[in-house]
């Protein structure tokens, strides 16, 4: 079978090449050029040229055809462009999701059919498996339980399921190190990359100020046994639902830069002290420009019961699962990468699902994504409304 291995440049991708090849397939070699503008990267990490001529020297020294596509001006629309709005909107993306399912299973493997190819490999740590009584190719997570990386690819389509292949995911990261090593791989010893996914790690704050701007505002601090009320302040709420803060309802302690920098849960940049314990972010508002806090990490503000995901915003890798209107299932699920699996029970309604915990959760952060699983496999996932 004629296979397109999306060559990163690192280590885990070079293996997945590899091992493609000793299965006896066909294996062409593709770099994606997804973003060339270095000025916000940091400490001068997962530069693209450098990464590109990795990803051509272990072509070379596995023997197989390379080219390089430029996807940067689609990479910019869907991804950089999403980021931007949505921090501007008070909500926080996960671009590494989005990239998987809008460029590298979505572009790049469009690039990869037009070559003739049956499929396209990456290096995620996760393994695919088939449903054979209903017929449902299986997102499932990797052997490597540090490495995980399923939760990145929690929106991808049935469709794209069955055309990826993931030829790293039953082993462990050691064992792929030593596999590198043992062929002699120019990427054997290189480090794994960090920050936005094919771009590397920035400086964010710089990054978003391409576009958003610099804004002064209040930090205003609720204390840790405010009574929250719901959005039209009628009734009071629970931590089932996101509470709804008004400038009246704490006291200003700070300034801050603009209430687009900041996401629930965030600790650092704060730059208030004096406190007994530390401050968090509890809630942004971006039309008034205001941060709301709370000092430690067990504020009712920071830690909630349930979470909700708009209709729109469900997206089901099993279309078999879905779940009518008055249904309820339980799932487990992750609100962040590597965070371990929570017990949850999910309650469709006609707007949407409800998840909610059996233990509450810290930092729900709109914007975000919830995937949810039925034991090793991933079910679906949302875009977290509130």
């Amino acid at each position: 079978m004629r296979v397109v291995v999306g060559l990163s440049g690192g280590v885990d991708s070079s293996v997945a090449a590899h091992l493609l090849m000793e299965a006896g397939h066909e294996v062409i070699g593709m770099y994606m050029r997804n973003w060339s503008d270095d000025r916000f990267t940091l400490n001068n990490e997962c530069p693209w040229v450098e990464d590109a001529n990795d990803a051509m020297a272990v072509a070379e020294h596995l023997g197989i055809p390379f080219q390089t596509i430029d996807l940067s001006d689609a990479y910019k629309t869907r991804i950089v462009d999403y980021m931007f709005s949505e921090y501007a909107a008070g909500r926080t993306p996960n671009p590494d999701v989005l990239c998987n399912r809008e460029i590298k299973f979505d572009l790049f493997l469009q690039a990869a059919l037009s070559l003739g190819a049956e499929a396209v490999a990456t290096g995620h740590y996760c393994q695919k498996g088939w449903d054979a009584e209903k017929q449902q190719f299986q997102l499932l997570a990797g052997a490597d339980k540090n490495k995980d990386q399923s939760y990145f690819l929690c929106q991808i389509s049935q469709a794209q399921l069955s055309k990826a292949l993931f030829p790293i995911g039953h082993l462990q990261k050691p064992e792929v190190r030593a596999i590198a090593d043992a062929i002699g791989l120019p990427t054997a010893k290189k480090k794994d990359s960090q920050g936005l996914c094919f771009v590397g790690k920035i400086s964010l704050p710089d990054f978003l100020q391409q576009q958003l701007t610099v804004k002064r505002g209040d930090v205003i601090e609720i204390d840790s046994d405010w009574v929250g009320y719901d959005s039209d302040r009628s009734h009071y709420t629970t931590e089932a639902q996101p509470f709804h803060y008004l400038p009246s309802d704490g006291k200003v302690i700070g300034q801050h830069d603009g209430a687009h920098f900041f996401t629930v849960g965030q600790r650092k940049g704060l730059q208030i002290g004096g406190k007994s314990e530390p401050l968090f972010v509890i809630a942004t508002n971006t039309e008034t420009n205001t941060i709301y806090t709370g000092m430690g990490e067990k504020h009712r503000g920071l830690n909630r019961k349930a979470l909700f995901v708009s209709q729109e915003e469900m997206h089901w890798i099993r279309e078999d699962w879905k779940m009518q209107t008055g249904e309820s299932k339980e799932f487990l699920v992750r609100i962040r990468y590597r965070q371990p699996l929570q017990k949850a029970t999910a309650h469709q309604h006609e707007n949407g699902v409800y998840f909610e915990f059996e233990h509450p959760q810290k930092g729900i952060t709109p914007g975000q994504f919830i995937a949810f699983h039925s034991n090793e496999e991933v079910i679906g996932s949302g875009v977290i409304s509130g």
